[in-house]
């Protein structure tokens, strides 16, 4: 056998390391992938000044007791872990990161998964993860369900008059607006995302210059030069 041929054999192909990679498959729509990402930034927004999370989605949490990557894998939608270091990941590995499981969870159901989300995912969080709170939704029909974990066991989260569903863990309600899942505080204002922030904040600099261009008019009425004022 020539050196060349040697090298391509399959037992000297030299694969990447696992951990470089999360299993988890794609999301299955743009509705999906957009949802993903609006929970992740406004939640990252919201908590600029916090450095005591890890909010992520769609990568793989490996929790095999044997401590293989091989084995007992799962990759939720969205999640949030409590009382971590906030700080990019590969992957969530439980063995290496304390033993701590996310403490929500958010599945996005499509017509593939969601006998899976509400059944075998459903018990495992409950079961395996403990996770204290887990939620679902829908962006295409918009199901929304939350779920507590009390005494070992889910049990449906109340709507409040709004349709909103409140998450002790993170302290902020879960409500649908405008075919969207999104966060809103305890007092009820939306938690923004990035451009809805730098919209507001165009939208305060311009009403500003527009109450300051009326008071330099009217002093100019007046006689008076505003630009001799300060």
């Amino acid at each position: 056998m020539s050196v060349a041929e040697d090298l391509a054999t399959p037992e000297n192909v030299i694969f990447p390391p696992g951990d470089l990679y999360s299993d988890e498959p794609p999301l299955e729509t743009d509705l999906h992938r957009l949802q993903m990402t609006l929970l992740i930034q406004c939640l990252e927004l919201l908590w600029r000044n916090r450095n005591d999370f890890y909010a992520s989605g769609n990568i793989t949490i490996y929790y095999s007791p044997r401590q293989r990557k091989s084995e007992d894998f799962r990759g939720p939608d969205f999640f949030v872990v409590l009382g971590t270091e906030r700080k990019p990941r590969k992957s969530w590995v439980v063995w290496e990161e304390d033993g701590k499981y996310p403490n929500v969870i958010i599945e996005l159901l499509s017509n593939s998964t969601a006998l899976t989300d509400k059944g075998l995912k459903k018990q495992i969080y409950q079961d395996t993860f403990r996770t204290p709170e887990y939620f679902w939704f829908d962006p295409h029909n918009l199901e929304f369900a939350g779920f507590v974990l009390i005494a070992g066991k889910y049990q449906a989260i109340e709507p409040n008059t709004q349709g909103w569903l409140w998450s002790q863990q993170l302290e902020l309600y879960l409500g649908v607006e405008q075919e969207k899942l999104r966060f809103f505080t305890a007092e009820g204002q939306l938690v923004v995302t990035p451009e809805e922030l730098a919209q507001q904040e165009k939208q305060r600099a311009e009403q500003e210059k527009q109450r300051s261009d009326r008071l330099a008019a009217k002093l100019r009425e007046l006689g008076i030069d505003p630009d001799t004022i300060g």
